[in-house]
Protein backbone atom coordinates (compact mmCIF):
# COMPACT_ATOMS: atom_id res chain seq x y z
CA UNK A 1 0.00 0.00 0.00
CA UNK A 2 1.21 3.30 -0.76
CA UNK A 3 2.00 6.46 1.67
CA UNK A 4 -1.05 8.58 -0.06
CA UNK A 5 -3.20 5.24 0.30
CA UNK A 6 -2.29 4.53 3.89
CA UNK A 7 -2.53 8.06 4.75
CA UNK A 8 -6.32 8.02 3.39
CA UNK A 9 -7.11 5.68 5.19
CA UNK A 10 -6.10 6.44 8.39
CA UNK A 11 -7.82 10.27 7.66
CA UNK A 12 -11.21 8.21 7.17
CA UNK A 13 -10.67 6.21 10.20
CA UNK A 14 -12.77 6.72 13.60
CA UNK A 15 -9.68 7.25 15.41
CA UNK A 16 -7.42 10.45 14.07
CA UNK A 17 -3.62 9.10 13.10
CA UNK A 18 -2.03 11.06 15.69
CA UNK A 19 -3.11 12.30 19.35
CA UNK A 20 -3.23 15.93 21.37
CA UNK A 21 0.14 14.89 23.31
CA UNK A 22 1.78 14.00 20.47
CA UNK A 23 1.28 16.96 18.68
CA UNK A 24 2.02 18.68 21.67
CA UNK A 25 5.86 17.20 21.81
CA UNK A 26 6.29 17.23 17.97
CA UNK A 27 6.11 21.11 19.10
CA UNK A 28 8.01 21.23 21.82
CA UNK A 29 11.02 18.74 19.81
CA UNK A 30 10.99 21.65 17.00
CA UNK A 31 10.97 24.47 19.46
CA UNK A 32 13.59 23.27 21.91
CA UNK A 33 15.73 21.75 19.31
CA UNK A 34 16.17 18.58 20.75
CA UNK A 35 14.25 15.41 22.45
CA UNK A 36 16.22 16.06 26.27
CA UNK A 37 14.80 19.81 26.30
CA UNK A 38 11.55 18.92 24.67
CA UNK A 39 11.26 16.15 27.72
CA UNK A 40 12.70 18.81 30.14
CA UNK A 41 10.08 21.60 29.10
CA UNK A 42 7.64 19.14 28.84
CA UNK A 43 8.60 17.10 32.30
CA UNK A 44 8.21 14.06 31.54
CA UNK A 45 11.62 11.68 30.49
CA UNK A 46 13.37 11.45 26.92
CA UNK A 47 12.18 7.97 26.67
CA UNK A 48 8.74 8.57 26.77
CA UNK A 49 9.29 11.40 24.02
CA UNK A 50 11.23 9.41 21.84
CA UNK A 51 8.68 6.30 22.35
CA UNK A 52 5.74 8.91 20.82
CA UNK A 53 7.73 10.29 18.31
CA UNK A 54 7.90 6.75 17.10
CA UNK A 55 4.99 5.73 17.45
CA UNK A 56 3.95 8.54 15.65
CA UNK A 57 5.78 8.57 12.61
CA UNK A 58 4.95 4.52 12.42
CA UNK A 59 0.77 5.60 12.56
CA UNK A 60 1.66 8.03 9.88
CA UNK A 61 4.22 5.89 7.91
CA UNK A 62 6.42 8.64 7.40
CA UNK A 63 9.67 10.14 8.90
CA UNK A 64 9.17 13.06 10.81
CA UNK A 65 12.77 14.09 12.47
CA UNK A 66 16.37 13.26 10.64
CA UNK A 67 18.53 11.24 12.58
CA UNK A 68 21.91 12.61 11.22
CA UNK A 69 22.87 16.00 12.82
CA UNK A 70 23.13 17.27 16.20
CA UNK A 71 19.89 19.22 16.54
CA UNK A 72 16.41 17.52 15.66
CA UNK A 73 15.82 18.39 12.43
CA UNK A 74 12.06 18.03 10.73
CA UNK A 75 11.65 15.95 7.29
CA UNK A 76 9.17 17.88 5.13
CA UNK A 77 6.69 15.68 6.42
CA UNK A 78 7.64 17.23 10.19
CA UNK A 79 7.14 20.56 9.21
CA UNK A 80 3.43 19.82 7.23
CA UNK A 81 2.27 18.39 10.43
CA UNK A 82 4.01 20.78 12.96
CA UNK A 83 2.09 23.62 10.68
CA UNK A 84 -1.20 22.12 11.50
CA UNK A 85 -0.55 20.71 15.12
CA UNK A 86 0.27 23.92 15.74
CA UNK A 87 -3.24 25.16 14.61
CA UNK A 88 -5.28 22.07 16.15
CA UNK A 89 -3.47 23.01 19.30
CA UNK A 90 -4.71 26.51 19.49
CA UNK A 91 -8.02 25.47 18.22
CA UNK A 92 -8.63 23.22 21.16
CA UNK A 93 -6.93 26.09 23.71
CA UNK A 94 -9.43 28.32 22.26
CA UNK A 95 -12.40 25.86 22.50
CA UNK A 96 -11.68 25.05 26.34
CA UNK A 97 -11.60 29.14 26.78
CA UNK A 98 -14.64 29.34 25.37
CA UNK A 99 -16.56 26.49 27.38
CA UNK A 100 -14.88 28.17 30.89
CA UNK A 101 -16.34 31.60 29.48
CA UNK A 102 -19.77 29.79 30.76
CA UNK A 103 -18.99 30.84 34.27
CA UNK A 104 -19.50 34.46 33.72
CA UNK A 105 -15.87 35.45 34.51
CA UNK A 106 -16.11 33.23 37.39
CA UNK A 107 -12.26 32.14 36.37
CA UNK A 108 -11.33 31.81 32.68
CA UNK A 109 -7.97 33.30 31.77
CA UNK A 110 -7.21 36.47 29.56
CA UNK A 111 -4.01 36.59 27.68
CA UNK A 112 -2.60 40.16 26.28
CA UNK A 113 0.23 41.06 24.03
CA UNK A 114 2.15 43.91 24.32
CA UNK A 115 5.66 45.18 22.59
CA UNK A 116 8.55 45.93 24.66
CA UNK A 117 7.41 49.56 25.99
CA UNK A 118 3.79 49.15 26.52
CA UNK A 119 4.48 45.83 27.99
CA UNK A 120 7.10 46.98 30.48
CA UNK A 121 5.23 50.62 31.68
CA UNK A 122 1.54 50.94 30.28
CA UNK A 123 0.41 47.39 30.78
CA UNK A 124 0.85 45.63 34.35
CA UNK A 125 -0.88 49.15 35.10
CA UNK A 126 -4.33 48.04 32.73
CA UNK A 127 -3.90 44.35 34.13
CA UNK A 128 -3.73 45.59 38.24
CA UNK A 129 -7.19 47.52 37.59
CA UNK A 130 -8.46 44.50 35.73
CA UNK A 131 -7.70 42.01 38.05
CA UNK A 132 -8.87 44.38 41.18
CA UNK A 133 -12.69 44.25 39.10
CA UNK A 134 -11.99 40.35 38.22
CA UNK A 135 -9.76 38.96 40.81
CA UNK A 136 -10.97 34.96 39.83
CA UNK A 137 -9.75 35.54 35.82
CA UNK A 138 -6.21 34.50 35.49
CA UNK A 139 -4.07 37.17 33.36
CA UNK A 140 -1.00 36.17 31.30
CA UNK A 141 0.91 39.20 29.43
CA UNK A 142 3.10 38.32 26.88
CA UNK A 143 6.05 40.97 26.15
CA UNK A 144 7.67 40.23 22.46
CA UNK A 145 8.56 42.43 19.43
CA UNK A 146 5.89 43.82 17.26
CA UNK A 147 6.23 41.24 14.90
CA UNK A 148 5.94 38.27 17.02
CA UNK A 149 2.93 39.67 19.16
CA UNK A 150 1.03 40.24 16.01
CA UNK A 151 2.02 36.23 14.66
CA UNK A 152 0.55 35.65 18.40
CA UNK A 153 -3.08 37.60 17.97
CA UNK A 154 -3.50 36.04 14.33
CA UNK A 155 -2.78 32.74 15.58
CA UNK A 156 -5.45 33.10 18.40
CA UNK A 157 -2.61 32.88 21.23
CA UNK A 158 -3.21 36.17 22.57
CA UNK A 159 -6.55 38.01 22.58
CA UNK A 160 -5.31 41.27 21.98
CA UNK A 161 -2.33 43.40 22.15
CA UNK A 162 -1.28 47.13 22.08
CA UNK A 163 1.78 47.96 19.79
CA UNK A 164 4.10 50.72 18.85
CA UNK A 165 5.80 49.20 16.12
CA UNK A 166 4.25 48.26 12.30
CA UNK A 167 1.92 44.89 11.92
CA UNK A 168 3.90 42.91 9.72
CA UNK A 169 2.54 43.50 5.96
CA UNK A 170 0.95 39.90 5.34
CA UNK A 171 -1.00 40.16 8.66
CA UNK A 172 -2.84 43.39 7.91
CA UNK A 173 -5.73 41.54 5.65
CA UNK A 174 -6.29 39.53 8.80
CA UNK A 175 -5.99 41.46 12.01
CA UNK A 176 -8.24 44.18 12.62
CA UNK A 177 -5.63 47.31 13.44
CA UNK A 178 -7.58 49.72 15.65
CA UNK A 179 -5.27 53.56 16.63
CA UNK A 180 -5.33 53.72 20.29
CA UNK A 181 -3.61 56.38 21.89
CA UNK A 182 -0.41 58.65 21.02
CA UNK A 183 2.90 58.09 23.55
CA UNK A 184 5.62 60.78 23.62
CA UNK A 185 8.94 60.27 22.97
CA UNK A 186 10.61 62.61 25.73
CA UNK A 187 13.95 63.72 25.59
CA UNK A 188 15.95 63.02 28.79
CA UNK A 189 18.97 64.29 30.36
CA UNK A 190 20.86 64.07 33.56
CA UNK A 191 19.37 66.57 36.27
CA UNK A 192 22.90 68.13 36.57
CA UNK A 193 23.19 68.40 32.80
CA UNK A 194 23.57 72.20 31.74
CA UNK A 195 20.70 72.25 29.19
CA UNK A 196 18.45 70.89 32.31
CA UNK A 197 18.48 74.73 33.62
CA UNK A 198 17.34 76.02 29.83
CA UNK A 199 13.71 76.49 29.29
CA UNK A 200 13.63 75.24 25.96
CA UNK A 201 16.70 73.78 23.70
CA UNK A 202 16.80 73.72 19.85
CA UNK A 203 16.89 71.50 17.43
CA UNK A 204 20.28 72.20 16.65
CA UNK A 205 21.39 71.37 20.07
CA UNK A 206 20.62 67.67 19.40
CA UNK A 207 23.31 67.21 16.79
CA UNK A 208 25.54 68.68 19.91
CA UNK A 209 24.44 65.47 22.63
CA UNK A 210 26.03 62.55 23.46
CA UNK A 211 23.30 60.12 22.81
CA UNK A 212 22.10 56.41 24.38
CA UNK A 213 19.95 54.11 22.25
CA UNK A 214 18.70 50.70 21.96
CA UNK A 215 20.49 48.79 19.12
CA UNK A 216 20.08 50.03 15.64
CA UNK A 217 18.24 46.76 14.62
CA UNK A 218 15.18 46.78 17.23
CA UNK A 219 12.30 47.68 16.17
CA UNK A 220 11.52 50.35 18.76
CA UNK A 221 14.80 52.20 17.80
CA UNK A 222 13.76 52.08 14.15
CA UNK A 223 10.13 53.40 14.95
CA UNK A 224 12.13 56.12 17.06
CA UNK A 225 14.15 57.00 14.16
CA UNK A 226 10.89 56.79 12.01
CA UNK A 227 9.03 59.38 14.12
CA UNK A 228 12.46 61.87 15.00
CA UNK A 229 12.70 62.40 10.54
CA UNK A 230 9.09 63.02 10.69
CA UNK A 231 9.64 65.93 13.07
CA UNK A 232 12.49 67.46 11.08
CA UNK A 233 15.36 65.48 13.48
CA UNK A 234 17.91 63.75 11.09
CA UNK A 235 18.66 60.36 13.80
CA UNK A 236 21.65 60.08 11.20
CA UNK A 237 23.57 63.24 12.91
CA UNK A 238 22.91 62.43 16.58
CA UNK A 239 25.67 61.17 17.77
CA UNK A 240 24.91 58.15 19.29
CA UNK A 241 28.27 57.24 21.74
CA UNK A 242 26.40 53.77 23.60
CA UNK A 243 24.01 51.06 22.72
CA UNK A 244 22.47 49.41 25.27
CA UNK A 245 19.72 46.34 24.84
CA UNK A 246 16.82 47.49 27.49
CA UNK A 247 14.94 51.04 28.17
CA UNK A 248 16.00 50.43 32.10
CA UNK A 249 19.77 50.54 31.45
CA UNK A 250 19.18 53.72 29.16
CA UNK A 251 17.33 55.38 31.95
CA UNK A 252 20.43 54.49 34.50
CA UNK A 253 22.86 55.24 31.91
CA UNK A 254 20.99 58.62 31.12
CA UNK A 255 21.20 59.11 35.32
CA UNK A 256 24.91 58.61 35.42
CA UNK A 257 25.59 60.85 33.40
CA UNK A 258 26.88 58.98 30.05
CA UNK A 259 24.30 60.80 27.37
CA UNK A 260 21.22 62.16 26.58
CA UNK A 261 18.02 59.72 25.11
CA UNK A 262 14.68 59.99 23.50
CA UNK A 263 12.44 57.35 25.57
CA UNK A 264 8.71 56.88 25.92
CA UNK A 265 7.13 59.33 28.79
CA UNK A 266 5.48 56.50 30.38
CA UNK A 267 8.76 54.76 31.32
CA UNK A 268 10.04 58.16 33.34
CA UNK A 269 7.33 59.16 35.35
CA UNK A 270 8.96 57.76 39.05
CA UNK A 271 11.56 59.00 37.59
CA UNK A 272 10.44 62.51 36.98
CA UNK A 273 8.87 62.59 40.00
CA UNK A 274 11.51 62.00 42.21
CA UNK A 275 13.97 64.40 40.23
CA UNK A 276 16.47 62.12 39.06
CA UNK A 277 16.26 62.74 35.27
CA UNK A 278 15.58 65.88 33.21
CA UNK A 279 13.04 65.73 30.45
CA UNK A 280 14.12 68.80 28.05
CA UNK A 281 11.44 70.53 25.79
CA UNK A 282 12.82 71.31 22.25
CA UNK A 283 11.42 74.36 20.73
CA UNK A 284 8.38 74.20 18.75
CA UNK A 285 8.82 70.11 18.51
CA UNK A 286 6.83 67.37 19.89
CA UNK A 287 7.62 63.82 19.52
CA UNK A 288 4.73 61.10 19.51
CA UNK A 289 4.85 57.59 18.14
CA UNK A 290 1.01 55.88 17.50
CA UNK A 291 0.37 53.14 19.61
CA UNK A 292 -2.33 50.74 18.12
CA UNK A 293 -4.93 47.89 19.69
CA UNK A 294 -4.72 44.33 17.50
CA UNK A 295 -7.38 41.87 17.59
CA UNK A 296 -8.03 38.99 15.27
CA UNK A 297 -12.01 39.67 14.26
CA UNK A 298 -12.14 36.07 12.83
CA UNK A 299 -11.03 34.06 16.34
CA UNK A 300 -13.45 33.62 19.04
CA UNK A 301 -13.10 36.57 21.72
CA UNK A 302 -13.77 35.59 25.59
CA UNK A 303 -15.61 37.28 28.26
CA UNK A 304 -13.16 38.40 29.97
CA UNK A 305 -11.06 40.25 26.82
CA UNK A 306 -14.80 41.89 26.15
CA UNK A 307 -14.62 43.21 29.50
CA UNK A 308 -10.93 44.41 29.46
CA UNK A 309 -11.43 46.24 25.64
CA UNK A 310 -14.76 47.94 27.35
CA UNK A 311 -13.64 48.68 31.06
CA UNK A 312 -10.04 49.01 30.77
CA UNK A 313 -8.88 50.24 27.41
CA UNK A 314 -10.68 53.65 27.16
CA UNK A 315 -9.34 54.67 30.63
CA UNK A 316 -6.00 55.13 28.98
CA UNK A 317 -6.90 55.66 25.51
CA UNK A 318 -7.14 58.94 23.43
CA UNK A 319 -10.49 60.49 24.49
CA UNK A 320 -13.18 59.29 21.78
CA UNK A 321 -11.57 56.48 21.19
CA UNK A 322 -13.82 53.04 20.61
CA UNK A 323 -12.88 49.18 20.10
CA UNK A 324 -14.67 48.54 16.84
CA UNK A 325 -13.90 44.78 16.53
CA UNK A 326 -16.64 42.73 16.35
CA UNK A 327 -18.33 41.16 19.45
CA UNK A 328 -17.74 37.57 20.02
CA UNK A 329 -21.13 36.55 19.53
CA UNK A 330 -21.11 38.23 15.91
CA UNK A 331 -17.60 36.18 15.47
CA UNK A 332 -19.31 32.66 16.89
CA UNK A 333 -22.39 33.25 14.38
CA UNK A 334 -20.14 33.75 11.66
CA UNK A 335 -17.90 30.69 12.05
CA UNK A 336 -21.25 28.56 12.86
CA UNK A 337 -22.53 29.60 9.65
CA UNK A 338 -19.24 29.12 7.67
CA UNK A 339 -18.85 25.69 9.11
CA UNK A 340 -22.99 24.77 8.06
CA UNK A 341 -21.80 25.85 4.44
CA UNK A 342 -18.27 23.65 4.22
CA UNK A 343 -20.79 20.88 5.12
CA UNK A 344 -23.43 21.82 2.44
CA UNK A 345 -20.42 21.41 -0.06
Amino acid sequence: MSQISSLNGLLFASVAPFTLDQLRILKAIATEGSFKRAADSLYVSQPAVSLQVQNLERQLDVPLFDRGGRRAQLTEAGYLLLSYGEKILSLCQETCRAIEDLQNLQGGTLIVGASQTTGTYLLPRMIGMFRQRYPDVAVQLQVHSTRRTAWSVANGQVDLAIIGGEVPGELQETLEIIPYAEDELALILPAFHPLSKVGTIQREDLYKLQFIALDSQSTIRKVIDQVLTRCAIDPRRLKVEMELNSIEAIKNAVQSGLGAAFVSISAIEKELQMGILHRALIDDVVVKRGLSVIVNPHRYRSKAAEAFSKEILPEFATPGWKLKAEPAAMVAAKIQASSAHAVGD
